[in-house]
């Protein structure tokens, strides 16, 4: 197999724009935001794996676009990296994806790779490879929030097989993806399934035996309104900077998800995590060992709910409208903590827990399985990549 080293931009389509940043300065900002209209990439939608995710967005409108940000668009098939904050993301706009058009933000930077020289796969499989991303990682040219610019990515090297070995290595590679992401559709429907069983019981008032129970002051009787902070309690996480995690298999929780791994605990208990600072809105059930980063609340105690009742409680509160800061996004758990919430009794909580666990049942084996699809996929892509397997 003949590879030759390469310059990233020279895998780029020839086309204007087809390698580019993000808008400058003032071009986008959050005033810019709309309800709908054409969606931003940032960071959050980089962390699905091989495709975008395609939830969260912001939008911008179609005028705003084409006045200020034509420069900074990316379409179906388009690589986009990110360029300031969780460098070494990484994704493909897939070719069924829900928008046409899409526009990526200060923080990350779009290719267009030109299909005579290279296979987009092949090239997302190169940047998503451990190596590649500690090489970007020791890239930064930021004390502060880690950062890249595009002419590093520009000139960074890229080894390449004939375009029809590129195609054979990502097909093998998009082979255990291709199972991850149909597990991880399955595991959506089943939080679906769930999330929907809680809208009907406690947020409708449909739960089983309901039209024989009376509704005194808006709730059914035997429900009570009281602060969140008396049946849950929220707590900070922890620091815990990158240059202090060792090797390991407990995840690390910011603001928006994992964000790494440590060989120790924090937090031992099934437990729930949302964002404290940054990003806001994510709610997360975790019920393995994890270390929850400082950037996060996790809840440190359930007093009169169970974790899979605050999980859906939690998320259906909208966490979002407690925001409290100036410029970065901070959510303030005394805030939380005086929020009013309808609680029902402990049989109907009991009830609704022994649904869910089924189907968390359910979702835990298939994490199991993308757990495992995931390492096997790592171990046999470096061999790929380094030409030590033939295809």
């Amino acid at each position: 197999m003949s590879w030759v080293s390469l310059p990233l931009d020279q895998l780029a389509d020839p086309k204007p724009r087809a390698f580019t940043g993000g808008p400058f300065g003032s071009k986008l900002t959050s005033k810019d935001y709309v309800a709908e209209g054409v969606p931003v990439i940032r960071g959050a939608n980089l962390t699905g794996g091989r495709h975008l995710r395609e939830d969260n967005f912001v939008f911008v409108s179609e005028q705003k676009l084409r006045e200020d940000l034509f420069g900074n668009v990316a379409h179906r098939g388009d690589i986009v990296f990110t360029q300031r904050g969780t460098l070494g993301q990484v994704s493909i706009i897939p070719s069924n994806s829900l928008f046409e058009e899409y526009v990526i933000s200060q923080s990350q930077m779009k290719l267009t790779v030109d299909p005579s020289k290279a296979d987009s796969r092949f090239v997302y499989y190169w940047f998503s490879a451990r190596e590649t991303i500690e090489k970007i990682i020791s890239q930064n040219s930021s004390s502060g929030v880690p950062h890249i610019n595009l002419t590093v990515l520009r000139n960074f090297k890229i080894s390449v097989p004939t375009l029809r070995e590129q195609q054979h290595i990502a097909d093998i590679l998009s082979a255990y993806d291709d199972l991850i992401e149909n597990n991880r559709r399955r595991i959506a429907l089943l939080e679906e399934a769930a999330r929907l069983l809680y809208r009907e019981w406690f947020v409708h008032f449909r739960f089983p035996g309901h039209e024989h129970v009376k509704i005194t002051d808006g709730l059914p009787e035997g429900w009570k309104r009281l602060p969140f902070g008396a049946a849950l309690t929220l707590q900070r996480g922890f620091d815990l900077p990158v240059a202090k995690r060792l090797s390991g298999d407990i995840p690390v929780y910011g603001s928006s998800g994992i964000v790494g791994m440590h060989n120790l605990p924090k937090v031992s208990i099934p437990t729930v995590i949302t964002g404290r600072s940054g990003s806001l809105g994510e709610v997360r059930y975790v019920d393995d060992p994890c270390w929850p980063l400082n950037t996060s609340l996790w809840v440190k105690e359930f007093k009169l709910v169970s974790a899979h009742f605050a999980y859906f409680l939690m998320k259906n509160m909208d966490l979002k409208q407690f925001n409290g800061g100036a410029s970065v996004p901070t959510l303030d758990r005394k805030v939380v903590h005086a929020a009013s919430i309808n609680l029902p009794s402990k049989l109907l909580i009991s009830l609704f827990d022994e649904q869910v666990i089924m189907l968390f049942a359910q979702k835990k084996i298939l994490e199991n399985q993308i757990r495992k699809l995931n390492d096997a996929r790592d171990i046999l892509l470096p061999r790929l990549m380094n030409g030590e397997i033939a295809v």
